[in-house]
């Protein structure tokens, strides 16, 4: 049961983790200052909500593990986030899109995770919900703004949710683990938040005058460990420091 718990909870951190970084990538190259900082205040927000998933990973795996050691001392095929947020920032329709898919997905899925059984990962989800809301309604006035703006902006928009739209079939393929924490009221029902994303996708699209992509699934399976090309040059980034000087302190 520890085991895969633990496992559950690098589900939930790796997702924040990768998209965090993936995002503190852009500070200093947003479109403007205030979007520059809103993304990098993101970035922080999610590194914050991965701080104690790992936190409590670390508790519940035992040993000599810390949040340090979950975050940067595995390897790849340990890593159990999404195909979705190793997405690169291609352009800014590619980060806001990215960014909107996925928070779609997570607002839900943190208000499941208030009512788990683990008094943890309800804490938890409690503390990062506020924070996630701002994230939606973010990435949600950007969608539109992009999609019911210029021609330019719209053709950009469009062409980003078309690329990023079949990745987002895995974040609701239920894995034997998921549905284990689900059965033990610890995890979230993926099928409720499927139902919730959808409707949000439908009504942002449609201020936004963008078309929802009729584009068959990708069969990946980040949530196993199975990644793209990019996940190597996020971790040889993300883990330089603590490969290069083991056990470093300040």
């Amino acid at each position: 049961m520890k085991e895969k718990l633990y496992q559950y909870l690098l589900m939930l951190g790796d997702n924040s983790m990768i998209l965090g970084h993936r995002l503190s990538e852009l500070c200093g190259h947003g479109p403007s200052l205030e979007t520059d900082i809103a993304l990098t205040n993101h970035s922080l927000d999610l590194f914050g909500q991965v701080r104690s998933y790992f936190q409590y990973a670390a508790e519940v795996k035992g040993g000599e593990a810390t949040e340090d050691s979950v975050a940067f001392l595995r390897y790849e095929r340990d890593y159990l986030n999404t195909i979705l947020v190793e997405q690169p920032n291609t352009d800014f329709a590619h980060v806001i899109g990215r960014q909107f898919l996925f928070d779609a997905y997570h607002l839900p899925l943190l208000e499941q995770l208030m009512e788990s059984n683990d008094e943890t990962i309800a804490a938890i989800a409690a503390k990062s919900i506020k924070e996630s809301r701002y994230h939606l309604r973010f990435s949600s006035s950007w969608v539109k703004r992009l999609g019911d703006g210029t021609d330019e902006s719209h053709q950009k928009m469009q062409a980003a949710i078309n690329h990023l739209f079949p990745f987002i079939h895995e974040l609701f393929r239920e894995t034997p683990i998921e549905k284990e924490m689900k059965e033990l009221g610890i995890g979230a029902d993926l099928s409720l938040i499927k139902e919730r994303f959808d409707e949000k996708i439908k009504e942002v699209f449609a201020e936004a005058t963008l078309e929802i992509p009729q584009i068959p699934s990708r069969q990946v399976n980040g949530k196993i460990g199975i990644h793209t090309e990019q996940m190597g040059f996020i971790l040889a980034e993300l883990q330089y420091m603590q490969r290069a000087y083991p056990n470093m302190t300040w």
